[in-house]
């Protein structure tokens, strides 16, 4: 039975190509349909392992307005469960696989994209926001069929036996092509097909690669939604919420806008370049989706799911500026962090909360925290992790995972829904992409997704990104707003100006919001 499941059931076809840097064959690759790039821009064995770059998908599944589509064709089912009849139909593909076939790169096909925040509300009855700020999807998630898969530890151990180089360490790179949607004998010569085409896509724009790129033209003038009294004053409103017993601690932000000057270097993908070089990130994502651009400079992951069923998250709470000029100050500034009773008690919470969310379809007995404000240091920032991991219960998979843990504990606050509702009434603005999640669900049932935080979307020549932190009652209002623009300086720097030239114009003028025309 098992050898006629495979026969039914094929792994995708693969092949070895040369190894160049995917984010640097974006460039060439831009008039591809749905061009998307999983990018671990800060690189490690453990966290910024692989990259995918996918084009050219064969179905997209979105969700607007509570109504899901595929190929903007209306499915009866409420979004989630359509994602997840979706996937099953095409999760044989690389269900039933040999062994050797999983110790290549994960990701060998399947829904790559995002979840906005907004899809929380698919989730949970939540209160409308009386202020516009659509600026994409509540969830949009093209299915690639091909995807080329760059390992860049591809000798640490897993790669298989007879493919391994003999220089350790040396990134690899593979084509996978799944053949879906053809079905028997048809799916096998279309994923030849398909394979080749792609392959000479990569060839060509290999060929085109410049390892430098031109400074972006500056994006000056940005504004925010909020004064900055009216910043602090929800930072006191939500206090007083924690203070009347509705919430332990609540996640607040703002939104930072501008205008995309009309001149040279000025596209998305200059400023993704920018942005990867001055806070480069394990979680890094670029999505050029039909009529907007998402570049994500993201250090933590939501949640990742492999093909056995073991599940890991990885909460940020506590946030502290790095000063790489002065090790001493540096080192100093990391220990204050991990000493500081506000952000030790909010990253304790939150990982109480993830405990509480995966052991809804966990395994009894499995969660556990391997990590508990555990200090990790990045480009620009120290952060306090932690890790907890499960073992997913059968017959559950990655969208009922999703279902229960969506949006991220770290980015709402606790108790999740309380703190959402209060979230919406304070805010009043969609946050879109911003505090939901990148990644992808592979045909295998395997998962990775972000948290999408430092993450900027492009559209209709504006960009936008939002910044904010945990609010509790240890806060004071006046240090949360530091903290906001605090974070807003490494993009700030990466879209060639500074805090120092924005603090004015993002203190006093709030950027119009309103519905309708204004």
């Amino acid at each position: 039975m098992a050898e006629r499941s495979r026969k039914e059931n094929p792994a995708p076809l693969f092949r070895e190509v040369p190894f160049h840097n995917p984010a640097e064959l974006l460039a060439s690759l831009q008039g591809q349909d749905y061009l998307a790039l999983l990018d671990s821009a800060a690189r490690s064995p453990r966290l910024g392992r692989y990259s995918y770059l996918a084009f050219a998908p064969f179905a997209v599944f979105r969700s607007s307005g509570g109504i899901a589509y595929w190929n903007d064709t209306r499915l009866d089912d409420p979004p989630f469960v359509a994602l997840n009849r979706k996937l099953g139909e095409y999760r044989r593909a690389t269900a039933i696989a040999t062994s050797k076939e999983n110790q290549f790169p994960p990701f060998q096909g399947g829904a790559l994209g995002y979840l906005s925040y907004e899809a929380g509300r698919l989730l949970e009855k939540l209160p409308q926001t009386t202020r516009d700020g659509e600026m994409g999807e509540d969830i949009l998630l093209p299915f690639y069929d091909l995807v080329l898969a760059v390992d860049h530890f591809a000798n640490s151990g897993n790669a298989p036996a007879d493919t391994r180089a003999n220089d350790t360490g040396s990134p690899r790179a593979f084509v996978f092509s799944s053949g879906w949607p053809h079905e028997g004998k048809d799916r096998a010569l279309h994923a030849e097909k398909r394979l080749d085409w792609f392959c000479d896509k990569l060839a060509e724009a290999s060929e085109n690669i410049s390892p430098h790129h031109s400074t972006p033209s500056p994006i000056s003038g940005w504004q925010s939604d909020k004064t900055r009294a009216a910043f602090e004053q929800s930072i006191e409103k939500t206090r007083d919420h924690i203070r009347q017993g509705d919430i332990f601690q609540a996640n607040i932000t703002q939104r930072f806008s501008a205008h995309i000057p009309d001149a040279p270097n000025a596209s998305p993908l200059d400023y993704y370049h920018a942005l990867r070089t001055h806070n480069a990130a394990p979680f890094a994502a670029y999505l050029a989706f039909a009529d907007h651009v998402i570049a994500s400079s993201s250090p933590e992951r939501f949640i990742t799911l492999d093909a056995a069923g073991h599940v890991e998250t990885r909460p940020i709470k506590g946030t502290a500026p790095r000063d790489l000029a002065d090790p001493q100050k540096d080192k100093m500034l990391a220990q204050q962090l991990m000493q500081s009773e506000k952000d030790r008690a909010e990253n304790t919470m939150i990982t109480d909360l993830m405990r509480n969310d995966l052991s809804r379809v966990c395994e009894p007995g499995s969660i556990r925290v391997p990590q508990l404000c555990g200090l990790e240091s990045y480009a620009r920032v120290h952060h306090l992790v932690s890790v907890i991991t499960g073992h997913l219960k059968t017959p559950h998979g990655a969208v009922a995972l999703l279902a229960a843990s969506f949006p991220g504990g770290s980015i709402t606050g606790a108790p999740k829904i309380r703190a959402m509702e209060i979230i919406s009434a304070l805010e009043d603005l969609p946050r879109g992409v911003y505090c939901g999640s990148i990644g992808y669900l592979g045909f295998d049932g395997a998962m990775d997704t972000n948290i999408a935080i430092r993450t900027v979307t492009f559209k209709a020549g504006m960009a936008h990104f939002n910044v904010g932190g945990g609010i509790t009652i240890l806060s004071d209002p006046a240090a949360e707003y530091e903290e906001c623009l605090h974070k807003a300086s490494a993009l700030f720097k990466a879209f060639g100006t500074s805090l120092e030239a924005e603090r004015a114009m993002l203190e006093q003028r709030p950027m119009r919001q309103d519905r309708g025309p204004s």
